[in-house]
């Protein structure tokens, strides 16, 4: 290959291409792999993020949030700070319980940064300060945020009943693959209450204490041993569990003048719902559409939660998971009680991916229009098939480096989109202007209008590749995150020039006709674009104080641009993403009563319905809400007291409505500021922003 030899590794890549047939298997390997590609790779709705972190949660009964936070967690947090590693200590304090997050760097590893944690604890047991009852360690991670949730309603049914139905969909759902933790949010458990008699007490000269002692050692089942009898081994078991309130009722609680004392002798006994701690309901806004209750009140609800396990792809989970939830509610659920999917990452996460295949269409098209009309629709074409051919690359590598399609990941590619068309673009421009000059074999011509373009070419994907680098050495939580970007648009680049070298020659090759094209239109200077920017730009250069003033020009626009981007426009790591999802997180005084708060959030929901946008809403008062990635960091899945309560909000499809969900909680917080004045309660309106 002379010219090969002549012109370099490239040049003679470049000429391997155009005269064989490599080009045809590239394009249907690319093709065919970026197809695979974009069903196969996991879609969800945030990064995988590795930030090592565990929560210590301690139970010291009876102190006071002062005296847990001097006796527990403050001792706990400077053991603690002693592990190697640690970046972050930090505790909240209530009474009875603290709560010590403990947060590693970034980068360090998951399963040894635990291991330190546990090892730090049980060695120093010995200092665990008396009348701590226990401790657990439970670590978090970004795929602990639920995927789903299910929300089960009814106008007949109590919030009990629906916890209990809740317990049974729990099995059924936990057989999907690639669930993981499922919780219930809301409603209550199944108690078997005793209410005591005092004057009975009194009578059988017994105390609570005693009834408490008695009642742990009636309830319990042990394996006592074994005999022979018959030539067979018959195990014995003392016991067992107390299983029915019948059986509570005829537990031997002592002994009054030589007789047994029964717990039905000074209690009466009620089997049902536990005691009241929290509210949760669902209401309907203007855009709910057709629901099969009235949409004008509101209903009591219980929550289901289901996350997913890592790695695994959230659309087909969550497409399986409504699948079951609407099987259940033809052979589980009672026909007044309905289930409603809140929240759906799954149906977001494609939902962004279709997005990007509707981007790419979009590109296409207008790549092909624009061409065309400067030159023709050949060209075009040629340019245009340059956009899949590298996403389909760029999509490869992501599945082997085993990165999923999230939203950073979508925002990085669509962000490449308009530089990856660059380097097809010059090659084939040039390639064109020297087929229509004709003074080369069509071959040689197109090799050297590539050998022409090629060093700008290779000089503009470095210059690209070379300002996103820094992103790579992003420190602490925002690094991982934003790896995709990192990674995608050099990697898009690269691919671009890929294509630019191997696929458009061959393609020009074969496409491009300069038949009945004049060669005169392949001087440049007789385009009507170079007429256009000449008959601009000669009476600017003519002379050194005209080209003075207008470098003069530019750089004070470039400080007018530079001031305002510091003093006017506000600065934001990330943008504000349209989500479908608000949530309202309120804050009483503390030692306000549940129904106190709860009337609070009854004036929000009244608020609500008027909101145009709104479709449905879920309150939770005195209990966390299901976390999102917001509530991960923030702990807000932890606010469990009568004086805290959220309200998660669900809006139309952004297709469906005018305002974006950013526009939409500006114009509510003037209302909601109102409510909360006139209750004096602190209220925050959180748009779930798309990462921390």
């Amino acid at each position: 290959m002379e010219t090969g030899e002549r012109g370099g590794m490239l040049t003679g890549l470049i000429e391997t291409f155009l005269k064989g047939n490599l080009s045809i298997l590239l394009i249907l390997i690319s093709l065919a792999a970026g197809a695979v590609a974009l069903l196969a790779t996991p879609r969800e709705e945030e990064p995988q993020i590795v930030v090592p972190v565990a929560d210590v949660i301690v139970s010291y009964p009876g102190g006071s949030a002062a005296e847990v936070e001097k006796l527990v967690a403050s001792r706990l947090e400077r053991m603690l700070f002693q592990i190697d590693g640690v970046e972050y200590v930090y505790s909240m304090s209530r009474p009875g319980m603290a709560v010590v997050t403990v947060r590693f760097y970034v980068g360090e590893d998951r399963e040894e940064s635990l291991i330190k944690l546990y090892n730090k604890i049980f060695q120093n047991i010995d200092n665990v300060t008396p009348g701590v009852e226990g401790w657990v360690v439970k670590p978090v991670e970004i795929d602990d945020v639920p995927i789903v949730n299910i929300t089960l309603y009814s106008a007949g049914q109590t919030s009990h009943e629906l916890y209990r139905l809740a317990e049974e969909m729990i099995p059924r759902l936990q057989h999907i693959k690639n669930t993981a933790t499922i919780s219930i949010h809301g409603g209550e458990r199944r108690a078997v209450r005793a209410y005591f008699d005092t004057e009975r007490l009194s009578a059988y000269h017994l105390s609570p204490l005693e009834i408490m002692q008695a009642l742990k050692v009636s309830n319990a089942q042990l394996a006592s041993g074994a005999f022979e009898q018959n030539n067979a081994v018959v195990t014995v078991e003392t016991g067992p569990f107390v299983e029915s309130a019948a059986e509570v009722e005829q537990l031997v609680v002592g002994i009054h003048d030589g007789r047994p004392v029964y717990l039905r002798d000074i209690a009466d006994i009620r089997d049902g719902a536990d005691e009241i701690t929290s509210y949760t309901r669902i209401g309907f806004g203007p855009a709910i559409g057709h629901v099969p209750v009235d949409p004008q009140h509101e209903y009591a609800a219980v929550t289901l939660a289901v996350a997913k396990k890592k790695g695994s792809n959230a659309v087909w989970v969550s497409d399986r998971i409504e699948e079951t939830v609407q099987e259940l509610g033809k052979t589980l659920l009672p026909e007044d009680v309905h289930a409603r999917i809140t929240r759906n990452y799954g149906e977001t996460a494609n939902h962004k991916v279709n997005e990007l295949v509707k981007g790419l269409t979009e590109a296409i098209i207008t790549v092909i229009v624009l061409v065309t009309l400067v030159m023709n629709w050949r060209v075009g074409i040629i340019v245009a098939l340059a956009v899949p051919l590298t996403y389909s690359l760029t999509l490869l590598v992501n599945l082997i480096a085993g990165y999923t399609i999230n939203w950073v990941t979508l925002f990085a590619l669509i962000r490449a989109l308009g530089l990856l068309v660059d380097d097809p673009i010059v090659g084939v421009e040039n390639i064109y202007r020297h087929l229509m000059m004709r003074k080369e074999p069509r071959d040689k011509a197109i090799m050297t209008a590539m050998k022409e373009v090629l060093p700008p070419v290779i000089l503009a994907t470095l210059t690209i590749i070379v300002s996103f680098l820094p992103m790579f050495f992003i420190t602490g939580m925002m690094g991982p995150y934003m790896r995709p970007m990192a990674l995608n648009v050099p990697l898009a680049m690269i691919a671009s020039t890929l294509v630019a070298i191997t696929i458009t020659p061959w393609m020009a090759r074969w496409l491009l006709k300069t038949e009945g094209v004049e060669a005169s239109l392949a001087d440049v200077s007789e385009t009507r674009i170079y007429r256009l920017y000449n008959r601009i730009m000669s009476p600017v250069i003519a002379t050194r104080l005209r080209s003075h003033g207008l470098m003069l020009a530019m750089l004070i626009l470039f400080g007018v641009s530079v001031w305002m981007a510091l003093a006017l426009v506000p600065l934001k790591m990330l943008p504000f993403d349209n989500k479908n999802e608000l949530q309202l997180v309120i804050d009483m005084p503390e030692g306000t009563t549940l129904e106190s708060s709860d009337a609070v959030v009854r004036d929000l929901t009244t608020f609500l319905r008027t909101q145009p946008e709104v479709t449905d809403y879920t309150t939770f008062t005195g209990i966390g809400s299901p976390m999102d990635f917001n509530g991960m960091v923030r702990h807000y899945y932890m606010r469990n007291a009568p004086h805290l309560a959220d309200i998660r909000i669900n809006l139309l499809p952004k297709d469906d409505r005018d305002m974006s969900s950013h526009a939409i909680a500006l114009r509510m917080r003037d209302g909601i500021r109102e409510i909360a004045d006139r209750h004096g309660a602190s209220i925050k309106l959180v748009e779930v922003p798309p990462g921390p």
